[in-house]
């Protein structure tokens, strides 16, 4: 069977499970669950995978909502991620629901033809995406382990070859200072609230001497207990962005500088935390994302570069590590109109919007024929490789697991 036929049988079996993949879709998107909490949505995958005779890991790799299915037994070794985490308040305002169901899509169409095709499929759950590091956590425990590639889709407002991914990490940090009467003794008082707003006030006038690449943003979690009550302890949030991982180390020490020298200024102390995960900058693969463009064509979708239309998507996502770890691509497929931005309630409308079921479906056939062309396609997965190899030397040497 030559690649034309596995990829049209391929499309034909996304075709035959598309009323499934967008009632999972729908269900997902229902019932929106938050970083590692993602139960109904582990297991309305997970039944779906099992429904159609393909054995799953439930709970893989030591992650709650994690699970792990496989088919094939020789040849190039390609995962399909799905994500499946919501966010706070706003639910599927990054269009998760899609990511899962694009991805159990083209993973069981990949599943019904990877005996013939000669290659080995890895269909994988990775929870946690907003924040958590799901991949990450995934990752430290041997999950990309043996992987030759791997690829997701992402929801967007126009389908794009990549997202303009900056590495991340977030910060908690809290000022201690001293209680007082602040009317009989405010003397007495060390305010931790003053602290944290000198902090904010400087960390504002650190943002006019970073690089436009850079992104430092924060809100106060914890302000103070009364008003007639000096405030000893107080708490902030942080998220701190660089290009690159390697660069987020410095514009990190700056941060906390910023901070240390208003709680000094205050009289106050403060303590920081940083998140155990770092989220790394985006690889993404040139051969792969050529073979994702050609087999979106297939599909009726031009895949623009952003760099060349002005359309970047900016944000971060651990895909970043793992494409650190393995040939790795993260392409945006629309299922809004232009203009309509991820992490916004009308985004979340249009993650179930027939435009969103559209994405499903095509993200599903996409991926699928992309998987086949690694797994048929002479030397793809050689190049793709080698690509990788030379994008990593690049970079100055990190552990994106640490």
């Amino acid at each position: 069977m030559n690649v034309a036929e596995l990829k049209a049988r391929a499309c034909a079996a996304v075709d035959d499970l598309a009323e499934q993949l967008l009632d999972a879709s729908h269900e997902i998107h229902a019932h929106p669950e938050l970083n590692f909490a993602e139960h109904h949505a582990h297991d309305t995958l997970c039944a779906a995978i099992r429904q159609h005779g393909l054995d799953v890991t439930a709970h893989a790799f030591g992650v709650e909502t994690a699970f792990d299915a496989r088919a094939g037994s020789t040849g190039v070794t390609v995962a399909v991620l799905c994500e499946y985490d919501a966010l706070p308040g706003i639910g599927h305002a990054c269009g998760h629901n899609v990511i899962a169901t694009a991805g159990l899509g083209a993973g069981l169409a990949l599943a019904s033809i990877a005996e013939q095709a000669g290659g080995r499929l890895r269909l994988m759950g990775t929870p946690a995406e907003e924040g958590g590091g799901g991949k990450i956590v995934l990752a430290r425990n041997g999950a990309f382990a043996g992987i030759d590639a791997a690829m997701m889709v992402h929801p967007a407002d126009a389908d794009l070859v990549r997202m303009d991914t900056i590495a991340l990490q977030q910060l908690s940090a809290r000022f201690h200072g001293r209680a007082a009467h602040a009317a009989a003794a405010p003397w007495d008082g060390r305010n931790a609230l003053d602290a944290a707003v000198l902090g904010y006030v400087n960390v504002a006038a650190l943002r006019q001497h970073i690089r436009p690449t850079e992104r430092i943003h924060g809100v106060f979690v914890r302000g103070g207990d009364k008003a007639n009550i000096v405030p000893a302890e107080t708490e902030m949030e942080w998220i701190v962005r660089s290009p690159t991982v390697h660069g987020l180390g410095e514009l990190k020490q700056r941060v906390v500088t910023c901070l240390d020298s208003a709680a000094a200024a205050c009289g106050c102390t403060t303590t920081h935390q940083w998140d155990p995960v770092t989220y790394a900058d985006m690889l993404d693969n040139g051969p792969m994302v050529a073979s994702y463009v050609a087999n979106a064509a297939a599909v009726g979708r031009s895949v623009l570069d952003p760099a060349g239309v002005g359309r970047a998507v900016v944000g971060s996502t651990d895909m970043g590590n793992v494409s650190y770890l393995v040939p790795s691509i993260h392409p945006m497929i629309r299922v809004a109109p232009d203009g309509v931005a991820i992490h916004t309630v009308e985004f979340a409308e249009h993650a179930a919007s027939p435009a969103g079921d559209r994405a499903v479906i095509d993200g599903a056939k996409i991926m699928a024929m992309t998987a086949i062309d690694l797994w048929c396609q002479p030397g793809l997965a050689a190049e793709a490789t080698a690509a990788w190899r030379q994008a990593s030397a690049a970079r100055p040497a990190v552990d994106v697991l640490a």
